[in-house]
């Protein structure tokens, strides 16, 4: 056996090594799934006018798909249409997402593409790390600062667990306008992640498929994905998570304790 096949190489891009099953992301027997359409297995159908229809199937969702191939649990907290604002101002707690009986061992964070259209829309502020308070509940009334708050929550509800936070995958058919928002939302992302423990990025802007015309032709249903892409999707978050683990393996150390009452004293 080489074991080298299963350690860290620093040579390794986090996507050139896809993984068949659950790799070490299988560590994490609960993870919640916070985000929008594409985190609640959206489809979008088209009627015979032309009108657009749109169904959160949670099945079909990447979360799902990667909690059957992990063996675990996966937890949809999010909707279609999602955005950081409407998640903190009313729907987790209309959902009862902030349920300490719900707490996971690791959570997933997709937001973004909504509250970038809600900024170009009606000029609704990202936001910057200024607006990250210590108390979430004085954080700035801004992407960012709504984005932190999610992440604070649930650290306070599930203090050990590990979080993950996504980037937007390039997609060359976006309007030129969100293009340098878009890599706000990823320079953001990547700062909260250096600010806050435990937290890590899944960068697909920086390591994902271009979504192009190729791409969609195979793994969408006219706007949004089909069931191959989300699997796709469940393989690259998959495959992203064990190649973080095993670039940090110190980190996950005693990730099988997180949500239980032991502990372990270190040197």
């Amino acid at each position: 056996m080489n074991i080298q096949a299963y350690m860290g190489d620093r040579n390794e891009r986090p996507l050139d090594r896809i993984i068949e099953g659950g790799g070490f992301a299988s560590l994490f027997r609960t993870f919640a799934c916070v985000g929008d359409s594409l985190a609640s297995g959206e489809f979008e159908t088209l009627d015979e006018a032309g009108g657009k229809s749109y169904h959160d199937l949670f099945e079909h969702s990447w979360g799902q798909y990667m909690a059957r191939a992990m063996g675990s649990r996966a937890y949809n907290f999010s909707r279609g249409g999602m955005t950081a604002k409407v998640y903190m101002e009313s729907f987790a707690d209309e959902m009862d997402f902030w349920n300490p009986e719900k707490a996971s061992q690791a959570y997933i964070m997709a937001l973004g593409v909504n509250d970038i259209s809600m900024y170009l829309r009606e000029g609704w502020p990202i936001g910057s790390l200024e607006d990250v308070k210590p108390d979430w509940r004085d954080n700035g009334k801004t992407f960012v600062g709504y984005y932190a708050a999610i992440l604070q929550r649930y650290k306070a509800i599930s203090p050990d667990a590990k979080f993950f936070l996504l980037t937007l995958p390039v997609d060359p058919e976006r309007p030129a306008e969100r293009v340098p928002l878009e890599e706000e939302h990823g320079r953001l992302i990547r700062a909260l992640a250096e600010r806050f423990s435990n937290t890590y990025v899944i960068d697909l802007r920086q390591y994902a498929p271009v979504y192009d015309r190729a791409f969609k032709e195979n793994f969408y249903l006219n706007g949004h994905m089909n069931p191959c892409g989300y699997i796709l999707t469940a393989k690259m978050l998959i495959s992203y998570i064990d190649y973080i683990i095993r670039h940090n393996m110190d980190d996950f150390r005693e990730a099988g304790l997180i949500g239980t009452p032991f502990k372990n004293a270190r040197a």
